[in-house]
């Protein structure tokens, strides 16, 4: 069974959270707070010295980092992945795109307008560097919905989970949905998808970073 550190509110935790949820995948959870720093203590950084999550247990002592390589992993041979060569390359194209610029963008908007106390203060000379750029990128994927239902591979895959996980709570974060409506749309198939769970969805089997330390 995977063993699974992430964090609830972390739109990066929650594409795998989403990924193993559609697939029935069982995983024990390990809530790992950032914010308190967590994620920053000896015990963890010997597990992934980048100090972030997700970070996925794939085997006894064998990690996985970085929330996309992740996807990549859990979706192998499963629906979620493409059959086809040039279909895997159009997954990635759109999980790199996420990663360069959506991530950098509505993430780190999110990040610091919704979950970091003050974080509008601290962050303002980058806000509108992240509104300009992340409404750029957001308009790259409605160009490309209005004429597709998915990101790749005509159906859902790993590169729609991959965009889904920040996309979706850009309206917590100063950034206005309404001129994207092919967007919303997508957002709404995503969401009617068989298995989808939300954000805040919490698996039954969670353990704190105290029992984690303790090497339960």
């Amino acid at each position: 069974m995977y063993k699974l550190y992430s964090m609830q509110r972390s739109g990066n935790s929650y594409k795998v959270r989403l990924a193993l949820a559609l697939l029935n995948a069982p995983y024990r959870a390990i809530e790992i707070d950032i914010l308190r720093g967590e994620s920053r203590t000896p015990e963890f950084l010997a597990k992934n010295p980048s100090g972030q999550v997700p970070l996925l247990e794939v085997e006894d002592g064998r990690y996985l980092a970085e929330s996309n390589a992740i996807l990549w992993y859990v979706a192998g041979g499963t629906p979620l992945a493409p059959d086809t060569r040039v279909e895997r390359a159009e997954a990635l194209q759109w999980m790199f795109f996420e990663q360069h610029a959506l991530e950098p963008n509505i993430g780190a908007a999110y990040f610091w307008l919704s979950l970091v106390r003050g974080g509008r203060d601290l962050q303002t000379h980058a806000l509108e560097d992240w509104m300009e750029r992340g409404y750029a990128a957001l308009q790259v994927m409605e160009n490309h919905l209005k004429t597709h239902q998915y990101f790749a591979a005509g159906q859902l895959t790993v590169a729609d989970i991959a965009l889904y996980g920040y996309t979706h709570v850009a309206d917590r974060c100063d950034y206005d949905l309404a001129t994207f409506p092919a967007i919303r749309a997508w957002l709404r198939r995503v969401e009617r998808t068989p298995g989808f769970v939300p954000m805040d969805w919490r698996p039954a089997d969670v353990e704190d970073p105290a029992s984690v330390a303790a090497g339960a």
